[in-house]
């Protein structure tokens, strides 16, 4: 039985955890190539947010856990990059491009609500 973990309530660790599969799904139309290349470092970037959010959350720490959350911001801007990238080297579409970049973006936007909900009141 799985016990409760306090990432698991977080919208942002969610939402980051729900993008993997995208990602690999993704890197998995790269050609050959490409497969020890962007593809691999557009799967070690996805799972990069998720990891370093549900690692921040267990540190129960708020400064441990802002640094990981910008950690992981650091990583969904490398993600879009990689997209990018990817989208001019004609390896995604600009639809799987923009549809890709569009969670990401509203991913930053939780992450940064997260770690405005971390800093200490003055």
């Amino acid at each position: 039985m799985r016990r409760e973990k306090p990432h698991y309530w977080l919208e942002c660790w969610r939402q980051a955890f729900d993008f993997v599969p995208i990602a690999y799904e993704l890197a998995s139309s790269f050609p050959s190539t490409e497969r020890f290349e962007l593809a691999s470092q557009l799967r070690r970037a996805a799972t990069s947010v998720p990891l370093n959010i549900a690692e921040g959350a267990g540190r129960y720490s708020p400064a441990e856990f802002s640094r990981f959350l910008l950690i992981a911001r650091g990583s969904v801007t490398e993600l879009d990059t990689i997209l990018l990238l990817s989208e001019r080297l004609g390896y995604l579409t600009p639809t799987q491009t923009d549809d890709a970049i569009a969670i990401l973006d509203r991913l930053t936007g939780l992450i940064n609500g997260l770690l405005k909900s971390l800093k200490p009141k003055e």
